[in-house]
């Protein structure tokens, strides 16, 4: 039988609450689609073609999902840990394939992200005589190749409009993963790993116009595996896993 403790709890509450922001955005923006009246449609060859392609810009808002260890207070002398997000962009490029009904795709958008967390400690300070703690901060950067295969769910064109919702997963490649590389003991830094799996969930809307379509969408991701790489430093022996997560902001273009 499956125990639910803290983690799981703040875990299970973090999604449903992931999942309410994600239910309320997808009824906000289908609300102008269906309030409008009948008008001449615009691109109506692009339900049409099997394939479409375009581009990607958008902005990201990504943080850690940090496990500590047991007893951290009264092993490492660690009386907080903070994980705190921080914004980032990305640029990527579209491939929409039709799977036999203009509302069912499957999208493929290789991306190139920049990312960077922050994690800031506090540890009761070793020196007897001292009247404050220890605060110590880390910024983690990474820049991803990011592989999101996604299923896209997407209603019927209202005139000019259509709103969709998305789920699928996303392969990463941490270009700057420091994974492998020796720690310095003067000056540590946290390790994560190179590759990591993430879940998706999103929804956004279409806009046709004349020869394109242009839209909005807003995606969020949770890592599958464990991303932290253990060692001996005194800012990474308090934690036992850190998992990836964050938030997607994009415009995109088809034609």
């Amino acid at each position: 039988m499956l125990k639910l403790n803290q983690r799981n709890i703040g875990k299970i509450k973090s999604f449903l609450a992931s999942m309410k922001f994600l239910a309320i955005f997808m009824i906000l923006i289908s609300l102008p689609v269906f309030a409008q009246k009948e008008k001449p449609k615009n691109y109506r060859k692009f339900d049409e073609r099997l394939i479409h392609f375009g581009f990607m810009l958008g902005a990201n808002t990504n943080n850690f999902n940090v496990i500590l260890k047991p007893n951290v207070y009264e092993n490492y002398g660690l009386k907080s840990l903070i994980a705190k997000a921080s914004p980032g962009g990305q640029v990527g490029i579209v491939s929409t394939l039709k799977l036999g009904t203009p509302v069912v795709r499957l999208r493929l958008l290789p991306t190139l992200s920049f990312q960077e967390r922050v994690i800031t400690y506090q540890f009761e300070n070793p020196d007897p005589t001292a009247t404050t703690d220890f605060f110590n901060e880390e910024r983690i950067n990474s820049t991803n190749i990011d592989i999101p295969l996604m299923f896209q769910f997407r209603t019927l064109r209202v005139n000019n409009f259509a709103a969709y919702a998305l789920f699928g997963a996303q392969y990463s490649v941490d270009l700057q993963s420091q994974e492998d590389a020796s720690q310095d003991f003067s000056d540590p830094f946290i390790k994560i790993k190179k590759h990591d799996f993430q879940g998706q969930v999103g929804a956004g809307i279409e806009f046709f116009a004349p020869y394109f379509k242009f839209g909005m969408e807003v995606k969020y991701s949770h890592g599958f595996m464990n991303s932290f790489v253990p060692d001996n430093t005194f800012i990474a022996a308090p934690i036992e896993r850190i998992y990836n997560r964050g938030w997607w902001f994009s415009i995109i273009f088809e034609g």
